[in-house]
């Protein structure tokens, strides 16, 4: 996956590595009865939460499963360790909506930016009703993409690594698609 987001970016004229991104979750009922469930009060679901990270192209560039009482927040420290683990990335800018604020985030962000110069910036909405908020579209795009996918549409796995697998194997599909055409 990694090597063809890469040379969808160099064939869209972009750098291989993304300078920005856009950061949510999905919270889905799991068919298991996995150890790694929760209940997503918010969303008022039993099952696992999806926390992405996507460039802005909407290629899902990092993904880890959760169980769907984990914080957006403890969320976003796992997927940003992992995506920064093996080298020090491009990533500069990050948005995401209003489940990344908090006092205790912005202080992880704070002692991340000392290594990583990343800014988080919150989306949020200006007033009543829909608005499509600038960038976080992206990533609500590609959530829209792999729900297309009917493996995705519940989570069936035992396993949270088997999940991201998925996610991962739907966005090979996807750019495979359209390089087809």
């Amino acid at each position: 996956m990694d090597a063809l987001t890469k040379r969808d970016r160099i064939e869209q004229g972009r750098f291989s590595t993304p300078s920005a991104g856009i950061v949510d979750t999905q919270s889905v009922k799991a068919a298991t009865q996995g150890k790694t469930t929760g209940y997503d009060a918010g969303k008022k679901i039993k099952g696992r939460k999806r926390h992405l990270l996507v460039d802005t192209q909407g290629h899902v560039i990092e993904c880890v499963v959760t169980a769907a009482s984990i914080s957006d927040a403890d969320g976003l420290k796992t997927l940003l360790s992992r995506y920064f683990a093996p080298k020090v990335q491009r990533l500069k800018k990050l948005w995401g909506d209003g489940g990344y604020r908090g006092e205790e985030l912005k202080a992880w962000v704070a002692r991340l930016k000392k290594t990583h110069k990343i800014d988080l910036e919150v989306v949020s909405k200006q007033g009543p009703g829909f608005e499509v908020l600038p960038r976080r579209w992206v990533v609500e795009r590609t959530f829209a993409w792999l729900i297309n996918y009917r493996v995705l549409a519940k989570d069936y796995e035992v396993l949270t690594g088997n999940s991201e697998a998925f996610i991962h194997i739907a966005m090979i599909h996807l750019i495979l698609k359209r390089h087809t055409k």
